[in-house]
């Protein structure tokens, strides 16, 4: 069996780790498949959403329901109760980010910037949908990212790290993180465009979204 993530939290006895593992699977190895599909699928619930980090996020949730099930043992459907927690997790998350919405914190004067003239049509429109593709909130922050040039450019990189209540680096990372999503979708896009043609690509690329989100709104 390979390397498996093990569950390390402080507030977590190891009792109540194994009681989980127990209730996902019938062995040790088919509970430990099902631990890692739940955590992936809880990881994608949060980066969908924009929650930062969605790896801590779900590592949170996932604390609260070890720490749930060692005082309530009615609990039919874990997997459903944790999806509960996540969506508990989520707002509790957004609420202790300042209320300040991004828009009220960019420059937008440069916002054509990311829609290079000079990218050959295929790739300008696949970069185009992929960006659509993703979620609201973190579509907004790359454009409003990826704006205005020098000291200009820093200071709205700080107040898009103060609105969202999180550090200059903690936006860095995830700004990185969203540019290997659409670079990996745009590099995707225009090879199939080169092999099914583009509309065909294009459509492939909303197909994706709308399967991910569906996944993810039903905890699969």
């Amino acid at each position: 069996m390979g390397q498996r993530r093990t569950h390390n939290a402080g507030s977590v006895t190891a009792a109540g780790f194994l009681r989980l593992l127990a209730r996902l699977g019938n062995d040790e190895d088919a509970a430990a498949a099902a631990y890692e599909r739940l955590r992936l699928t809880l990881v994608k619930f949060f980066d969908w959403r924009g929650a930062w980090p969605p790896d801590e996020c779900a590592d949170e949730t996932l604390d609260r329901l070890v720490a749930k099930l060692e005082v309530d043992t009615g609990i039919a459907d874990v997997a459903a109760y944790a999806h509960g927690i996540a969506r508990l997790v989520l707002l509790e998350r957004r609420r202790r980010q300042v209320q300040e919405p991004i828009l009220q914190h960019a420059d937008l004067s440069n916002v054509r910037a990311l829609q290079s003239p000079e990218l050959p049509r295929p790739l300008q429109e696949c970069f185009e949908h992929c960006l659509a593709a993703l979620p609201a909130e973190s579509r907004t922050l790359v454009l409003h990212y990826y704006v205005a040039e020098g000291q200009t450019k820093i200071d709205n990189r700080r107040r898009l790290a103060g609105s969202l209540g999180i550090t200059d680096n903690a936006l860095r990372s995830r700004m990185l993180r969203l540019r290997h999503r659409l670079e990996r979708c745009t590099r995707s896009c225009a090879a199939a465009a080169e092999r099914v043609g583009l509309e065909a690509a294009l459509r492939h690329v909303t197909a994706v979204r709308d399967t991910v989100e569906g996944k993810v709104s039903d905890g699969r």
